[in-house]
């Protein structure tokens, strides 16, 4: 499947009806349960790769600072909101986590303290296989998609957060006295 074509899926899914990642989802189950069962597989297989291309240290201590905490679960979790947003979302974020401050979701959070996870997009694949066959996905040999824990820098090191996520640790983190 090439990496338009998984776009493709969540762009309709979002097209003229944005929606909580629950909604994208859903829809997104909607679109692909009623294709090819090989599809499916292979759009479950481009899933993987972009949890892979998105597993960076600063983008975890961004899901961190963002939900005031963030697990190893949480972090792909974290990734299934950014995905739940489109391409260009989590391309930029990827390439620049700060950037997450331009989100005026993310902005609102810093004093609703809401917290952005999307589970549901993670098994968009497995619940649209399960639909389209009865059966869920084949079992497949999978990479890790996110750095170790252990190796992490440490994310309750502000002088560090401020250094490398200025603007979202402005939003964050309490100023100095």
């Amino acid at each position: 499947m090439r990496t338009d074509d998984f776009w493709t899926v969540i762009d309709r899914a979002t097209a003229d009806r944005p929606g909580s990642p629950e909604e994208v989802a859903k829809r997104a189950i909607a679109d692909l349960a009623t294709r090819d069962p090989d599809e499916i597989v292979a759009w479950g297989r481009h899933l993987d790769k972009v949890m892979a291309a998105s597993g960076k240290e600063d983008l975890w201590a961004a899901a961190y600072l963002i939900n005031g905490g963030c697990s190893d679960d949480g972090f792909d979790n974290f990734r299934g909101w950014l995905i739940a947003n489109g391409r260009e979302v989590l391309a930029r974020a990827v390439r620049e986590p700060d950037s997450l401050a331009d989100l005026p979701s993310v902005r609102a959070a810093a004093s609703t303290g809401a917290v952005f996870e999307a589970e549901e997009v993670l098994t968009i694949a497995e619940e649209a296989h399960q639909q389209a066959t009865g059966a869920g996905l084949p079992a497949k040999e999978t990479a890790p998609t996110r750095p170790d824990a252990a190796m992490l820098w440490d994310f309750d090191n502000e002088d560090e957060m401020q250094r490398r996520l200025p603007r979202l640790s402005e939003l964050f983190l309490e100023p100095p006295d």
